[in-house]
């Protein structure tokens, strides 16, 4: 439309962008005002969303809701505050500057792929029957993303490794913490990152989103995998 071109265009994209919600404000705000939902007495939700790898398993007795893969990033631990200020902390601080990097829909991209990487890490290597809860792995999803962005740039990411080694040791250490998440989590991250910045160039743009196609491809392959080859789901766990 003509009046998109010109200054007033020019005016008018500033404008959309400047009032344009950020997808990291979005995703603190959902999470948080789940999290009060699960405070209620009685509340169902944290038992609806989160994601234990027998609801991958058809054969384990459990529902087949392989959604929860991701919506057990939108839940926490009721009892553990710092569960969830850890998490929207780190969110806040990393997302932002990541998405004005990537932009905001490569940014959710990144964080829901991160997601599905933790839970299918979970998946794999966690137990059947174990719960989990949490945006950890959509977390560190983010962390290792910033590190290949950061890399590409030329930046100091000497910081960003410490942080992510010694966030990474401590989920070795404690048995409450889903190691298996953040792991997933950082290595999803970190490939969708790599095929993002590899593929920056508009020119490359068709490759981009079919590289990124293939991963969520992929993942999604991998979540369903179990259900689809019983064989396999016999060895998990």
């Amino acid at each position: 439309m003509s009046f998109l071109r010109g200054p007033r265009g020019n005016a008018w994209r500033r404008l959309r962008t400047t009032v344009a919600p950020s997808v990291t404000y979005v995703i603190i705000t959902i999470t948080l005002l789940v999290f009060l939902v699960q405070l209620l007495p009685g509340s169902p939700v944290t038992d609806a969303l989160l994601y234990a790898p027998a609801y991958s398993l058809p054969a384990s007795g459990f529902p087949f809701e392989p959604w929860r893969m991701l919506t057990v990033a939108l839940v926490h631990s009721p009892g553990l505050l710092l569960h969830i200020l850890f998490n929207m902390l780190a969110l806040w601080m990393f997302g932002q500057q990541l998405e004005s990097a990537v932009g905001a829909w490569r940014f959710l991209v990144i964080y829901v792929l991160s997601t599905l990487g933790g839970s299918i890490a979970v998946l794999y290597l966690g137990s059947p029957f174990q719960g989990v809860v949490g945006a950890s792995g959509a977390v560190f999803g983010l962390l290792g993303a910033f590190f290949i962005v950061a890399r590409k740039l030329g930046a100091n990411t000497a910081g960003i490794v410490i942080l992510i080694a010694l966030n990474l040791g401590i989920g070795f250490f404690f048995r409450s913490i889903s190691w298996q998440a953040h792991v997933g989590g950082l290595l999803a991250g970190m490939l969708v990152a790599f095929v993002i910045v590899e593929t920056r160039r508009r020119a490359q743009q068709r490759r981009q989103y079919a590289l990124l196609g293939g991963v969520t491809a992929l993942l999604l392959l991998a979540a369903l995998l179990p259900a689809l080859v019983p064989g396999i789901a016999g060895r998990i766990g």
